[in-house]
């Protein structure tokens, strides 16, 4: 595993994080306490250090089982968790509403929220602080500068240690880094997800903010493991969804054999391992990867390992066109 600076903090971290709203059950079919617990410690004892959740996954479960799984070892896992999403009262910005139970969520990050929310997180993952507090969606009721405001204070008062901004705009991003440090920036980004490339990411190096990547295998898509038959569960969010489609994922299969399958065999690693070193070649960019299960953690963090060449980087691009055509019809 490697390790870097957390943007301008000396927070070390590993370069692949284990992300969490699988195991938070919500969106995701379900979860087993077990099977997640396992997948925790696999990324713990593979080098992972960075455990990223938010409340939103799954009501509090994802930090419930994080708060289980990291008894007596706290101070050597990096704890990045989120505020802004609440579904027990009105606050902010409608959202959407919670499919299991019809709740409605908001996007709220008024100051007296934003303390509620972290005194709830504590209080399931058993700690007195969070080392990288989030915003996870952004509430354009509240101003930015407000928002700031509690969340310097709390860093302050010791209770978090570095504050985190998620799926903004770049305006909205400018504006927080302008009323305090910020240490990332998280957002979707993977081979078939490139949008922020443009703007974003260029900005975030030229500041030192790290760049943290959700979806970096694509729900899954990116592993060459999903079969195209494959019945997904009550709940998956990816029900549906055209990318997720019996004919997208049989087609899409067969460009990973083509184009990804040699690459893996050329490193003596898994297809979802080269799409992780993809994006582990911009500097500033740490990786999140789900895990449900040890196995699947375990060969998350092998990502780190890899390093591609021009050759590798021309073929991935092969794979990136022909998903393209894929991906529009």
């Amino acid at each position: 595993m490697r390790y870097k600076k957390l943007g301008p903090t000396s927070i070390k971290v590993s370069v692949i994080g284990l992300g969490t709203w699988a195991i938070g059950g919500w969106a995701w079919g379900g979860t087993d306490e077990k099977q997640s617990i396992d997948a925790i410690n696999g990324a713990l004892d593979s080098g992972i250090n960075l455990i990223d959740m938010a409340p939103m996954y799954g009501k509090g479960l994802s930090e419930e089982i994080v708060g289980k799984a990291i008894k007596g070892k706290r101070d050597k896992i990096v704890l990045a968790t989120k505020c802004g999403l609440v579904w027990d009262k009105q606050v902010g910005l409608y959202f959407f509403d919670y499919e299991d139970t019809g709740e409605k969520v908001y996007k709220g990050l008024k100051k007296d929220s934003i303390e509620e929310e972290l005194n709830k997180s504590l209080k399931r993952l058993k700690t007195d602080y969070i080392d990288l507090y989030q915003t996870h969606w952004q509430d354009s009721t509240t101003p930015i500068t407000e928002t700031m405001e509690k969340l310097l204070e709390l860093k302050e008062k010791g209770k978090i240690r570095a504050i985190g901004v998620c799926n903004s705009s770049l305006d909205e991003l400018k504006e927080y880094e302008r009323n305090g440090e910020i240490a990332s920036y998280q957002e979707k980004y993977s081979l078939l997800d490139r949008d922020i490339e443009k703007e974003i990411i260029p900005w975030c190096n030229k500041k030192n903010i790290s760049f943290i990547s959700y979806g970096s295998l694509s729900k899954g898509l990116l592993t060459g493991k999903l079969n195209s038959d494959r019945k997904f569960k009550k709940g998956d969010h990816r029900i549906g969804k055209q990318r997720y489609f019996e004919k997208t994922i049989f087609r899409t299969n067969g460009i990973i054999k083509k184009y990804l399958e040699p690459i893996a065999e050329k490193h003596r690693c898994s297809v979802g391992n080269i799409a992780v070193a993809w994006l582990l070649k911009n500097s500033g960019i740490i990786s999140l990867c789900g895990a449900r299960n040890e196995k699947q953690a375990i060969e998350n963090a092998k990502g780190a390992d890899v390093t591609l060449d021009e050759f590798d980087l021309n073929e991935i691009q092969y794979f990136v066109n022909d998903f393209k055509e894929i991906d529009n019809q």
